[in-house]
């Protein structure tokens, strides 16, 4: 990837450039807070408000929009505003975790889809969360809240079930050490229920979301598992709770998952992938 001009380093006021500290945050951190300003809800920014979000003062928030305009990761619109460019959308595509298991999904994901003509969903776990990598939905698909790159807990999504089950040890009581959101009145808060809810992904290898997010979905979700048998990331679909279509669909979203499972091995060289409801 050639790069499309230098990312300069910020200078302090006495104009030396250094790696040293401005308000307690190193050059990185005030960087990283920057691009941090922006999220869903504020996908457009003016310098005045990314300083205000920031808590840094507008001549050193200047500095760095100015050096991330340069390099691409911001770009500016025609009112001056800011916002997430495309070179940083480069970079991100770069990530194997998120777009490796991307590409090789999306087949499985587009024929789930024609099976149902309901929202598909992959996500991955990062730390107590779910990232959504990719998502198909439909005109008359029930309305989901997630889009791609959204994060949601582990607790209250049938993907997040998949990969709490399947995730290392700790996992359960570090996701428990905090109160578990409520979203619906179905939603678990309970972490002896969420323990049981755990137990069940491992001994059938499917998650079922009944209502969680919001009062008319219900989320089916299976692992998909890297060459090593670990799970990596989780496949769902997400159908109307009135229409009790859950266990019909249940073998398509386990073979699909398999599908990617049995993809991810073979593009790295290893055997099928076993497909297996335990730990």
């Amino acid at each position: 990837m050639t790069a499309s001009g230098p990312f300069t380093p910020v200078s302090p006021p006495g104009g030396r450039a250094t790696g040293g500290r401005d308000g307690g945050r190193s050059v990185a951190g005030r960087v990283l807070a920057v691009l941090d300003a922006f999220d869903a809800s504020h996908r457009s920014l003016s310098l005045t408000a990314l300083a205000r979000r920031t808590g840094l003062p507008l001549a050193t928030a200047h500095r760095l929009v100015a050096s991330l305009t340069r390099w691409g990761a911001l770009e500016r619109d025609a009112t001056g505003a800011y916002h997430i460019g495309l070179r940083l959308w480069e970079v991100a595509t770069l990530s194997p975790r998120g777009v490796g298991v991307r590409e090789a999904a999306l087949p499985f994901m587009e024929d789930l889809y024609e099976a149902t003509h309901e929202n598909v969903q992959l996500a991955v776990r990062d730390g107590l969360e779910v990232v959504y990598v990719e998502l198909i939905s439909g005109h008359s698909a029930v309305q989901v809240r997630t889009r791609v790159g959204s994060r949601w807990p582990l607790h209250a999504t049938g993907v997040g079930l998949v990969l709490l089950a399947y995730g290392p040890p700790r996992l359960y009581e570090r996701v428990c050490a905090r109160p578990l959101r409520r979203y619906t009145e179905l939603t678990i808060q309970d972490p002896h229920r969420l323990r049981t809810a755990l137990a069940e992904v491992r001994r059938t290898g499917i998650a079922v979301s009944d209502r969680q997010i919001t009062t008319d979905g219900l989320s089916i979700a299976a692992p998909v598992r890297g060459p090593g048998g670990e799970v990596v990331a989780s496949l769902s679909v997400v159908v109307p709770a009135a229409e009790g279509r859950a266990p019909g669909l249940i073998p398509a979203v386990r073979v699909a998952a398999h599908g990617i499972s049995r993809t991810l091995a073979a593009a790295l060289g290893q055997g099928p992938v076993a497909e297996a409801s335990g730990r």
